[in-house]
């Protein structure tokens, strides 16, 4: 009997696991108006020989700087929103 249920436990647990790990604050598809000091959060291609993601939160000047677009590019690399 304690073997069934601890076969049940980690069952539930792993149908769980993926319901846990979902994004629980979804992005919006544009990136929310804020100040010049607003700072946003984007992910950037990983450094050479890296597969680490990186993520970057800079202002919508300094984005510009690099020649980024935050308009266009939110919908698909933003992560968050800061101030």
């Amino acid at each position: 009997m304690a073997r069934k249920a601890l076969l049940v436990a980690i069952g539930l647990a792993a149908i769980a696991s993926p319901a846990l790990a979902a994004n629980p604050d979804p992005v919006p598809a544009e990136p929310p108006a804020g100040t010049p000091e607003t700072l946003y959060c984007m992910r950037v291609e990983p450094e050479t020989g890296s597969r680490v993601e990186a993520i970057h939160c800079w202002t919508r000047a300094q984005w510009a700087e690099q020649e980024v677009d935050v308009d266009r590019d939110w919908a698909r690399e933003g992560v968050r929103v800061i101030g």
